[in-house]
């Protein structure tokens, strides 16, 4: 079951709560029955399952309602608490000491992304200004070193592996010996399972002779209850510090996964919500939940507009406030959103927008703005700098040009026009909005 399916069963399971005329035993009951179904669908454990439901009811009922906060509010917070309380009340960050290198080696079964996971944290680190490197010791899987070296060079980050050397300790040490100048340095391992107990054996020496800062596990989003098994073998191995749980990216079955946190104890740190190197987040417990239930995750949607924004120089800013728009300009701006994600993963941090709009009108908007970025670059210069040259033959070649209809270039003409009376009535304010908020697209 994708955990989009969990946050939907979750979301429609508290919407009955929210209908309902009386908030009585039995609608509590219900509500603990709905929750229960949801999760043993998204393949949690059951013991799990039952102790969340056990201690929601329990609060449910027996807890005093706060003043100013109505029996219907008190329910749904105590179902967002629990459930945040089983994921890991607090974000725990991997702290970087200033002038301290941090040594951060990944683990995992074969094939649960570890090795893009490696370059994800590598760069999530690099965005923040820190110095990360990259030490391949993965000496079993052919073709694992020069996956590494791939992903190091599209992000700009130095790599050490010996392709020729079938001893990982040597290889650790080597490299380390090498990056003594580097913030942060992850080592990638090689792929093990639990019954592969030689590999097991492998990862314990390396982890006695490293000495890492941290062991990350990475577990792979879809493997469902599997997860707890393989991580308790982990963790019984060497001791997990964090957990980087992959491939969250709505086509997961990620209970299974999450599950993992109770059977090591470590806290999830963060997880892979895409197949893009920039597709990885902080692991916020709460933020998480908030979007599963349907509530959104404003501050999230702000981290990511604040990483892709545009800056904009202040001259070029006065020129665009006083009306000097440009499609140029309006380019820069889809650029900026594409830049975040796909659009359906923006409108899910968004409060009561999570599950609403149909999955039709998420695809049909998303690939309105691909057109509308085809459109413009299919202009010449002097087109997307005075848009008011366009006339019906100009329509005409930009839309067989950009494989569109004419109908379609005037409406992005009919937009544009839009945004730029929108800026001009912003002329008297100080800052520069982000534009993407402005598109007037329609859900409806």
């Amino acid at each position: 079951m994708a955990l989009e399916r969990l946050g939907s069963s979750l979301y429609e399971a508290l919407k009955k709560v929210m209908r309902a005329s009386v908030i009585d035993e039995v609608t509590v009951k219900e509500l603990v029955h709905d929750v229960q179904k949801a999760l043993l669908q998204a393949d949690i454990n059951v013991k799990l399952v039952l102790d969340i439901s056990k201690k929601i009811q329990e609060r449910a009922l027996k807890e005093k309602v706060p003043p100013g906060v109505s029996r219907r509010e008190h329910v749904i917070k105590v179902v967002y608490e629990e459930l945040t309380r089983f994921l890991g009340e607090k974000p725990v960050p991997i702290k970087i000491e200033p002038g301290k290198r941090k040594v951060l080696m990944l683990v995992g079964i074969q094939g649960s992304g570890k090795t893009t996971a490696a370059a994800k944290i590598a760069k999530y680190f690099q965005k923040r200004g820190l110095r990360p490197a990259l030490i391949c010791v993965d000496t079993y899987r052919p073709g694992a070193y020069a996956q590494l070296q791939q992903l190091a060079t599209r992000i700009n980050v130095p790599i050490y592996g010996e392709s020729n050397t079938k001893d990982p300790v040597k290889i650790a040490y080597n490299g380390l010996n090498q990056f003594t100048d580097k913030d942060v340095i992850i080592i990638d391992t090689a792929g093990r399972h639990k019954e592969e107990q030689e590999l097991i054996k492998e990862m314990m020496v390396l982890e006695k002779n490293i000495k890492p800062d941290e062991v990350v596990l990475v577990i792979d989003g879809t493997i469902g209850q599997q997860a707890m098994v393989q991580a308790k073998a982990f963790h019984e191995a060497t001791p997990i510090g964090s957990i980087l749980v992959t491939k969250l990216d709505g086509s997961a079955r990620g209970g299974g996964a999450l599950s993992a946190v109770a059977a090591t104890g470590a806290p999830i740190k963060f997880i892979g919500t895409g197949e893009k190197i920039e597709d990885i987040e902080v692991f916020v417990p709460s933020r998480f939940v908030g979007r599963l239930l349907g509530m959104g995750d404003l501050e999230t949607l702000i981290d990511k507009v604040r990483e892709a924004e545009v800056k904009i120089p202040e001259k070029k800013a006065k020129a665009i406030l006083s009306g000097k728009f440009t499609l140029t300009d309006m380019y820069e701006q889809f650029e900026a959103m594409k830049g975040m994600g796909p659009f359906r993963k923006l409108l899910k941090m968004l409060p009561g927008m999570s599950y609403d709009i149909p999955e039709d009108k998420l695809e049909m908007a998303e690939g309105q703005l691909e057109k509308w970025r085809v459109i413009i670059q299919s202009m010449t210069p002097g087109e997307k700098d005075n848009p008011k040259t366009f006339n019906a033959s100009r329509i005409k070649r930009v839309a067989r040009g950009s494989g569109t209809s004419e109908k379609e270039v005037k409406e992005l003409l009919k937009r544009y026009s839009m945004m730029r009376r929108m800026l001009k009535t912003l002329r008297r304010k100080k800052k520069l909005p982000f534009f993407g908020k402005g598109l007037p697209l329609d859900f409806k």
